[in-house]
């Protein structure tokens, strides 16, 4: 298992772009796996995840040819997929195992999703509960209602369902479900969750019906083969964005960005902040709006993160609670239960590691209080499997005095694989000072 060892480092001044958006990534092969046609997806984001929906799309007898790593041509079967060979391993991605449910309940076959221990420990019941109301047959067959997942798909029935959490998978899996049913499907949400899957239905001519947070489709359509272009991260950017931001001085221009609205929450929380932030749309094709953000240093202070703007900063919330020990005063994070049962517990793993820095916290259960302005003292830190972790305390660490090691880094392969090298770039004038900022350390097993 990897490591990396980190030190303070100067102000960043540059420019950068980043990976392409996971979750776009994932809806585009899912979506064009079912058109009518050959549809070349660019900008892709080939990490460990979204490689995982490529190969259990494969494995339904999808013809997806890669001929760089960003480039995807995925030949579409109109609606029409093969029974697997075996289990179809999702490794560690809750969004394949989620939509792929979506799709194999409405099959006329049986499959069955596995994933590794991680993926095995986190919930199904919410995707389980509106498929079998569909007329799937699925069984969790882990402990409460965790994989592996046996489905056995049918012609499913379109429903009416209210969700008591917003969930953007939990919604996907639906409307791809009832992109196979007889009449419409509907989805309400208490309040709005990323949308990526009805822009991308959309994009490839399949209508969604909007009704406030309601979303509906109505079923047996086809969508149209046509090309695809991923917008980069947003969510990767935040890491960048913060270390920017809680360094007066310090300037960064985020290149080709997704500027989804229902994406852009952790600009909103990092202006309340009082970071200096600013975007600017440039395109709005392919139904994706994507631009440029540009970060300026300042002093931050605490803000409160809570409430509906939750489910658009889910996976900000590591990076946003190390903004908050950066900070002055106190931030706390609320209404955010939902990150006990991610790749780890994040909520225990960001107080840990926090703890460790220095940084007083109060872990609650559904959030935490985090008291910043203290400086930050190097630790080791595990990343406890989690990608999201190792890179927020990545960034940590380079506010920190003294060597700050993050242990078990390799799981930042299912996000952004090349993490390190774009730190490294960013850190050069660093190391042109003869400044160590960052280096890869062996493991102990290696």
């Amino acid at each position: 298992m990897a490591h990396w060892k980190i030190h303070a480092a100067p102000v960043i001044q540059t420019e950068i772009e980043v990976p392409g958006d996971k979750s776009i990534s994932h809806r585009a092969v899912f979506i064009a796996s079912l058109a009518n046609g050959a549809c070349v997806i660019r900008g892709f984001l080939p990490s460990e995840d979204c490689m995982a929906t490529v190969s259990a799309m494969r494995a339904l007898g999808i013809r997806i040819e890669q001929p760089e790593p960003t480039t995807l041509i995925v030949h579409g079967k109109r609606r029409q997929l093969t029974a697997p060979q075996g289990d179809i391993d999702c490794g560690n991605s809750g969004t394949t195992m989620r939509l792929l449910a979506g799709i194999l309940a409405a099959q006329p076959f049986k499959s069955r999703l596995v994933g590794d221990a991680s993926l095995s420990r986190r919930p199904m019941k919410r995707i389980i509960d509106p498929l079998v109301e569909m007329g799937a047959k699925i069984k969790a067959e882990g402990p409460k209602n965790t994989p592996p997942l046996a489905i056995e798909g049918t012609k499913p029935r379109p429903i009416a369902h209210f969700m008591p959490v917003a969930s953007a998978q939990v919604k996907s899996a639906i409307l791809l479900a009832g992109l196979f049913a007889k009449g419409k499907t509907s989805v309400t949400e208490p309040s709005q969750s990323r949308d990526h899957t009805e822009r991308m239905l959309s994009y490839f001519l399949v209508r969604p019906l909007h009704d406030d947070l309601t979303v509906s489709i109505v079923g047996e359509q086809t969508p149209e083969s046509r090309d695809f272009t991923v917008p980069g991260d947003i969510s990767s950017a935040a890491f960048w964005m913060v270390a920017a931001a809680a360094q007066p001085r310090s300037h960064l221009l985020v290149k080709d960005v997704g500027l989804n609205e229902t994406r852009t929450g952790v600009l909103a929380v990092l202006l309340r902040m009082n970071a200096q932030v600013s975007e600017i749309i440039e395109k709005v094709d392919e139904g994706e709006p994507r631009g440029t953000v540009k970060i300026q240093g300042a002093r931050l202070r605490g803000a409160e993160i809570k409430g509906k703007e939750i489910p658009n900063v889910l996976d900000e919330i590591p990076i946003l609670a190390v903004a908050g020990a950066l900070a002055r005063g106190t931030t706390v994070i609320a209404d955010a239960k939902e990150l006990r049962v991610k790749e780890t517990d994040r909520l225990a793993a960001i107080a840990t590691n926090l703890k460790a820095m220095g940084v007083e916290v109060t872990e609650r259960e559904d959030g935490l209080e985090i008291v910043g302005g203290a400086p930050l003292r190097g630790a080791r830190l595990q990343s406890f499997g989690d990608h999201r972790i190792a890179m927020a305390f990545a960034i940590a660490g380079l506010f920190a005095e003294g060597e700050t090691i993050i242990e078990d880094v390799d799981c930042v392969a299912t996000s952004y694989p090349n993490f390190y090298e774009t730190l490294e770039r960013i850190m050069k004038p660093a190391r042109e000072a003869q400044i160590p900022v960052i280096a890869s350390l062996p493991s102990h097993d290696e």
